[in-house]
């Protein structure tokens, strides 16, 4: 149920509201914050308020902007304290504001986002592969303090949200999908990226196509992505068949540069985007292509060798908001 004194600040999301900018309140005392265009370091967010306090679903990558998704729930929800957190995977986009949550916020995640926060260097200064270089501001690494491996189920009052891992690796090996079986509401991170360019770079392309029957079996009502506009029950099944065509195409584009002896580079540079051509952050083709390559060659990814090829793929650094 929603916390007491929720105050009507945002309205109801209907179909015709789920591409604009801010929080959209997607069911009682639910949230989505959504930072358009989605491209790099602009993710998704959200938060969940019950009687006793709120959950919040991801930070962002700056201080600015967590600070204003932190004000914009503060706002909606009354002030309810914020007593839990969670990051739906390792990266920078959801998880740097994580310390300025309040200190007593108890922070979940998968064991193996931890693990890669801790070993995270981009957050100490990021490299100029993007322009502008983001400014992080006065943020510093603030893991998980409960972490799992499959699944973990909270309650904020009568309210239940499910943690939930998909038994592999798919954006990264630590994704967690935050899912209200009440409401049917889906907070899927970065698992889907709605009308961009999907990243599998840390991840695995199989374990991508397998989450999509996953993310599919939790018949949402309202899904959060991780980067992109929310979508609805109906729009559901069109979003995953494009993600399942595109990562299709990146193992085809993979087995054919592999076998001409091309490097995922080159593969990249031939490859024809056809109807993802549109799609924001094209470059991703080369750093997904990479990680193709050293899944059927059973090697592991030069994180910065791939970006350094992106970089060349689109002619110069990528471009950033952040």
């Amino acid at each position: 149920m929603p916390a007491r004194g929720i105050v009507s600040v945002v309205e109801r999301a209907d179909e015709t509201e789920l591409h604009g900018a801010g929080l959209h309140e997607v069911g009682p005392g639910i949230f989505a914050w959504v930072q358009p265009d989605g491209t790099w370091w602009l993710n998704n967010a959200g938060a969940v308020a019950g009687d006793d306090g709120v959950l919040i679903v991801d930070t962002c990558a700056t201080e600015a902007r967590t600070r204003r998704f932190l004000g914009a729930v503060a706002e909606a929800t009354g002030d309810v304290p914020i007593r839990m957190a969670v990051n739906t995977h390792q990266h920078g986009d959801h998880c740097y504001g994580n310390s300025l949550l309040p200190d007593d916020t108890v922070v979940f995640g998968h064991a193996a986002m931890r693990e890669a926060l801790l070993a995270d260097p981009i957050i100490d200064g990021c490299p100029p592969m993007w322009r502008p270089v983001p400014d992080w501001g006065h943020v510093t690494r603030r893991p998980p303090s409960v972490v799992f491996t499959s699944e973990l189920t909270v309650h904020l009052g009568g309210r239940r949200v499910d943690l939930r891992h998909p038994g592999h690796a798919a954006h990264t090996p630590g994704d967690v999908v935050a899912w209200l079986p009440g409401e049917r509401v889906l907070f899927a991170g970065d698992l889907l990226f709605n009308g961009l360019t999907p990243l599998v770079l840390m991840g695995s392309l199989e374990g991508a196509l397998r989450s999509l029957d996953w993310l599919a079996a939790f018949e949402p009502e309202r899904v959060v992505p991780g980067h992109g506009p929310l979508a609805t029950a109906s729009e559901l099944p069109e979003i995953l068949a494009a993600h399942e065509r595109y990562y299709r195409f990146v193992l085809d584009a993979a087995r054919a540069g592999r076998e001409n002896g091309l490097t995922p580079l080159a593969a990249a540079q031939v490859a024809d985007l056809g109807e993802f051509a549109g799609w924001a952050d094209a470059e991703r083709l080369v750093l997904n292509l990479h990680r193709a390559y050293a899944e059927a060659e059973g090697g592991e990814v030069d994180l910065l060798a791939a970006l350094g090829d992106a970089v060349t793929w689109h002619g110069g650094p990528l471009p950033t908001s952040v």
